[in-house]
């Protein structure tokens, strides 16, 4: 557990997330997963091992194209909870029938016994409690020059609903997000070099306030501390829905409501582990051959 956690989250509500069970992955998590997917292009480094961390939060389809762009590569799909690990095995294990089965590279369900060189982690840290010591595991699971592949929400994302909810004096709709300089600060920490972040904005428009709220509802939960502490009923429900209509119907002549979505994009990879020059240091038989095999400058 790290002391930098973010103040706008509820652990308790951030665990009951992560233990929520999912069925299928959400649309805007695999759009953004293919255009993730994408930038491995730019990427040399061809990984022989790599983790997919929660394949269902981050995408079904973006696993297929995963495997496709690296046929001959070992995964291992990785989950927080055991009942996610359960439906993730349902998904994604291969039938009886399969070569897969036979050639060793069907997926693998508990964490490799040996670091690998990718860890692709999609749309996860922005719902984590404590997103620094999340970091520091994915480190942990890297083989030196392994890479990390991730992405999350920025802070601009739900502006249009944030402001509906401050115009109408209700608490907090979300939880706040994390810069992206703030996560290259996060991975140099917990070990890693050369973090390469960037973002971009996506927009969504939607018939209905219905239709708005029935896809965050699949992309998360409000794990604000501030949120509002009890249910509510039918009536207030039926001023948010009023609500939500009037204020982001206007905004548009066809009357559709926009939503705002800001996606950041970040990869870093694992170097070799600095050796602290003291008066007496104390390394494992695994460093030191490490930093022998670094070059002399």
């Amino acid at each position: 557990m790290s002391t930098e956690r973010p103040p706008t989250i509820d652990p308790v509500a951030a665990h009951r997330w992560a233990h929520h069970t999912h069925t299928q992955s959400p649309w805007l998590h695999e759009e953004v997963a293919r255009r993730m997917e994408d930038r491995l292009q730019w990427i040399v480094t061809q990984p022989q091992t790599w983790v997919h961390w929660n394949p269902l939060r981050g995408g079904m389809q973006a696993h297929e194209l995963l495997a496709r762009r690296y046929p001959d590569a070992q995964c291992f799909a990785l989950s927080d909870a055991t009942a996610q690990t359960a439906a993730v095995q349902k998904s994604l294990a291969a039938p009886w029938w399969s070569p897969a089965r036979w050639t060793g590279k069907s997926v693998q369900f508990e964490a490799p016994t040996q670091p690998v060189q990718m860890l692709w982690a999609n749309m996860a840290l922005h719902m984590a409690a404590d997103p620094q010591a999340l970091i520091e595991r994915w480190h942990g699971l890297l083989a030196v020059d392994g890479f990390l592949m991730f992405s999350c929400l920025g802070p601009d994302s739900l502006d249009q609903l944030r402001r509906v909810y401050a115009g109408a004096g209700w608490p907090p709709m979300s939880h706040q997000f994390t810069d992206m300089h703030d996560w290259g600060d996060m991975l140099v920490r917990a070990g890693f070099a050369e973090p390469v972040m960037d973002m971009e904005r996506v927009t969504l428009t939607y018939t209905s306030p219905q239709t708005l709220l029935a896809e965050l509802r699949e992309l998360g939960r409000n794990l604000h501390p501030a949120r509002f502490a009890g249910l509510r009923g039918r009536a207030w429900h039926a001023r948010l829905m009023e609500t939500l209509a009037r204020e982001m119907g206007r905004v548009r002549d066809d009357g559709r409501l926009e939503l705002t979505f800001e996606i950041n994009y970040g990869h870093a990879f694992k170097p070799v582990k600095k050796l602290a020059v003291k008066a007496e240091t104390t390394l494992s038989l695994d460093d030191m051959r490490q930093s022998l095999k670094q070059p002399r400058k």
